[in-house]
């Protein structure tokens, strides 16, 4: 019964672009037209505030209006097709067998506030895709948030209220988050699993800020 619903709501609304607002068929978040205007980064690794990360399109136009769907908009299911652009497009060394996933953390009123944590949603997605290993193991203290804060106030702000919670650390991290701004986050999240003894470290995010 519960199918049947949802083919006849299809029918009668179908589904709908997160960026536009046109049909975007069943099984896509965008429009064709939409999804054309992703700008997608290729296989380079770049250095952002210390930590090598990969993400997979730049944070703007479509992309942005994912990341703020998946957000704001009470759309988590969002987060399977932004793991989905993730592990198709990251190299083989990134997501390489051994490696773990470590979603950034939420402050718990926030999380409580939304319900989920975003960052925790792709980390699990990305897992079922690639059949890495999934560690939620870092914590944080409540913080201001980080939407209209300047860099050096993130940066401040953000890196004394991470740390290692669980047993002994991944020998190779990967963080996981949505999107990728300034970097100061990733970078708290790297000191604390360093801090904590783990080996490597590197970060995916599906988005990054142009530039960075």
């Amino acid at each position: 019964m519960t199918a049947l619903l949802a083919r006849l709501a299809a029918v009668v609304v179908p589904p709908f672009c997160w960026n536009c607002g046109a049909d975007a068929g069943r099984s896509e978040p965008l429009c064709r037209g939409c999804r054309a205007q992703l700008r997608w980064l290729g296989p380079e690794v770049v250095a952002l505030e210390g930590v090598p990360l990969w993400s997979a399109v730049a944070y703007e136009g479509p992309a942005r209006s994912l990341v703020r769907a998946l957000k704001y908009r009470g759309a988590p299911g969002l987060a399977v097709p932004l793991a989905a652009a993730i592990a198709a497009g990251a190299p083989p060394a990134v997501l390489a067998p051994g490696a773990t996933l470590v979603p950034v953390p939420m402050p718990a009123a926030r999380r409580r506030r939304r319900g989920f944590n975003q960052a925790e949603r792709i980390a699990t997605a990305l897992a079922g895709r690639t059949g890495l290993g999934l560690r939620d193991g870092l914590a944080r203290g409540a913080a201001p948030r980080q939407v209209g804060r300047g860099r050096q106030q993130r940066l401040h702000g953000t890196a004394p209220r991470l740390r290692w919670t669980d047993d002994e650390p991944p020998a190779r991290a990967v963080i996981v988050d949505d999107v990728a701004t300034t970097g100061a986050t990733l970078a708290a999240c790297a000191a604390a699993l360093r801090a904590a003894g783990a080996g490597s470290v590197q970060a995916v995010t599906y988005a990054r800020t142009p530039g960075r």
